[in-house]
Parts: structure tokens; sequence; C-alpha cells
């Protein structure tokens, strides 16, 4: 799921919420970055499941550089 998708599926009533899984892992500011189009990271597959926090709570949050 993205936002181009969700938005289209919403605006033509085909589901009424839209989930983001792996996008979350990756971007703790989901929600910001959405509503802002901020740039998404890319979540590291590698590292799913790997039995510590690294790859799931050391995303950084959007920063803009200047």
């Amino acid at each position: 799921m993205d936002k181009q998708l969700s938005e289209r599926l919403l605006s033509e009533n085909i589901i009424d919420l839209a989930a983001f899984g792996e996008p979350f892992i990756a971007n703790p500011d989901l929600p910001q970055r959405l509503k802002n189009d901020w740039p998404l990271n890319v979540a590291d597959r590698n590292l799913f499941y790997g039995g510590t926090e690294h790859g799931y709570t050391d995303y950084p949050v959007y920063s803009r550089s200047f």
C-alpha cells in the first residue's frame, strides 16, 4: 500500500480504511510523511525477524537538509 493507491481506493469506495504495515516499520513518522509528501525510508527486509530491535526501532524520522 502506498499513498496514491490508498487515495484511489478510498475515493472509489473500494476500501474504507488503508492499512500500512511495512512502511510503518521503516517510517516511524509515516502519517506526517504522507501528509507532507516527504520521501519514505525503505525497509530493509533482511533485518525482519532478526530477534533484535535493529531494523524495527531505529529508522530515522524525516529531517529536511538545507
